[in-house]
């Protein structure tokens, strides 16, 4: 009943270990294999580190399935590695929600050149960058950090953008008819960082000195997020060897391609249109193959609107390791790729069920008939584990369970681990030589859980007239009950008077109770919670 998950593709055909990252993975390399002249055997996948905002849950899972492709490379047998880019040589164009006002003043200019507001970075993008960065690092993913800062800095990227600034009238033509976007027509695809007033997004350029390597600019002023940001009116020259300006993106993602020799890199659908435009950079002025891509939609809040970091509505990583574990934030970014998804934290505890059900699968304690089928989802367990999955169950406990039990536990560090261990034995969880150490981490995102909500949003389910009558009848019989056994004895009561079979009416009990199939012994974990808890619940099923 309640382990209803849809996991998309039913056909037969396994790839690797029969997920969508395998197939895909299989598209990247026979890419890399067609390639003519020379190239690296190293397979690259790369994903971008936004710098302007705090990091939201989208920007992780592009990061988490640009690893996820590199492991399912790597399983194939080629060598591959995962770039992590960091734009922080973008200019800020919003003050994100919960930051100083301070940085109204710093709109803008490039993030890599704004203090940091805390004061525990060199700059306010190495800040942001750092935040994601630590999230993907406590994930387990392991990456090559590449900063757009550092390559301009250092000049490596000065070969592409010589090309493209060389090959200027092209370019333009190229962003018109991908885009439609005629302003590169009339000026150069750059953004230099004004010598004066510091801002990036204000000038215009319009001559390159091929020989001396400069690119000429105004600084005019521009729109930005729907409102003028004024320009000095200075005019300058800025050097391409040195981080004093940078491409477009129209251009600069076909740049980065060519100087890294990228093979994958996946995109949100809100920037199709800036791939397809570097796509044709990549052939028509670097002559090299595009990589391979894949289109990804977005996350967004139950609102409806999409999760953004220069937002109110953002959802950090971060946040969900407080509730979560890094294999459930993982399971949202690997069970499927095509698709907008609404999310908000409540969906955490549904993953955290989910990943116990691929677990049950993998070792055998849930049957799955159909064997492809089981092998793709043993695939995806494997993923959520970054192919190294443990060698044995773990003590799965329900969340809703813990966070009930945590609720009408004793306040104090010490009481609260006895009741919890007292009554996690007497359901029969802690058996042998298992002690609460071996889920020390489910406690605590309970706990975090409480702390700041309490409750569980309750589940709906679907009851019959039968089913529902029953429930009624529990209701009114737990109003008199005063002991455990009195409660497992109404249950049973209830089910025979209304002619619902015991084992479905404990099975809907648990389900509106716990948001599991099965679990505690219901008299005990009912008389824990109390019968007035217990009885809250079981009317809220009924409307």
């Amino acid at each position: 009943m309640s382990q209803d998950f849809d996991y998309g593709d039913d056909s037969d055909e396994v790839i690797g270990r029969g997920t969508w990252i395998d197939k895909l993975a299989l598209d990247v390399i026979k890419r890399k294999d067609n390639l003519k002249g020379d190239h690296p055997e190293i397979v690259r996948t790369e994903s971008g580190l936004g710098a302007s905002g705090f990091p939201h849950i989208g920007s992780f899972a592009d990061a988490s399935r640009a690893y996820g492709f590199k492991l399912a490379i790597e399983n194939f047998g080629q060598k591959a590695e995962f770039l992590a880019f960091a734009d922080d040589l973008d200019g800020l164009r919003k003050v994100p929600a919960g930051t100083s006002s301070e940085l109204k003043k710093h709109l803008g200019k490039p993030v890599s050149m704004i203090p940091d507001p805390w004061g525990c970075h060199d700059s306010y993008g190495q800040h942001m960058s750092s935040l994601l960065s630590e999230s993907i690092e406590e994930a387990g993913i392991e990456f090559t950090p590449v900063s757009a800062y550092n390559i301009y800095r250092t000049g490596k990227m000065a070969p592409q953008v010589r090309k493209v600034l060389s090959k200027a009238k092209l370019a333009g033509q190229i962003i018109q008819d991908t885009t439609g976007q005629e302003k590169y027509l009339e000026v150069l695809p750059y953004h230099a960082v004004c010598e004066k007033c510091g801002k990036i997004y204000t000038t215009q350029a319009v001559s390159f000195d091929a020989k001396k390597d400069l690119v000429e600019y105004h600084c005019k002023g521009d729109e930005i997020q729907g409102k003028l940001l004024k320009g000095c009116s200075h005019h300058g020259f800025a050097n391409i060897n040195k981080a004093e300006g940078k491409l477009t993106w129209k251009v600069e993602f076909a740049a980065r391609w060519e100087l890294q020799q990228i093979d994958f890199e996946a995109f949100g659908k809100d920037i199709f249109e800036s791939v397809i435009c570097n796509d044709e950079i990549c052939k028509q002025i670097f002559d090299y193959e595009p990589p391979t891509h894949a289109r990804y939609e977005m996350f967004n809040d139950k609102g409806g609107s999409k999760i953004s970091k220069s937002a109110g509505n953002v959802f950090t990583p971060q946040t969900w390791y407080r509730y979560g574990s890094t294999h459930s934030l993982a399971l949202l970014t690997f069970k499927r790729m095509a698709g907008s998804r609404s999310l908000a934290v409540d969906d955490i505890p549904v993953y955290m069920k989910e990943i116990d059900f691929l677990e049950n699968v993998y070792f055998g304690k849930v049957k799955e008939g159909n064997q492809a089928r089981k092998r793709k989802l043993n695939g995806l367990f494997e993923y959520c584990w970054h192919l190294n999955p443990p060698e044995k169950s773990s003590i799965q406990v329900p969340y809703t369970l813990l966070v009930n039990l945590i609720s009408v536990a004793p306040k104090t560090k010490t009481e609260r681990k006895d009741f919890l261990k007292t009554r996690l034995e007497e359901y029969g969880y802690l058996r042998d030589e298992a002690s609460i150490k071996d889920i020390e981490d489910r406690i605590q995102y309970a706990e975090n859980w409480v702390e700041d909500f309490k409750q569980l949003e309750e589940v709906t389910i679907k009851l019959d007239k039968q089913q529902k009558t029953a429930v009624k009848t529990l209701i009114k019989q737990l109003e008199s009950a005063e002991t455990a056994d009195d409660i497992q004895s109404a249950i049973f009561q209830s089910a025979r008077d209304n002619e619902v079979k015991p084992r479905d009416f404990f099975q809907i009990l648990y389900n509106i109770l716990l948001n599991t199939d099965r679990g505690p012994k219901l008299g005990p974990y009912v008389h824990t919670i109390g019968t007035e808890q217990a009885i809250k619940t079981l009317k809220k099923s009924l409307s």
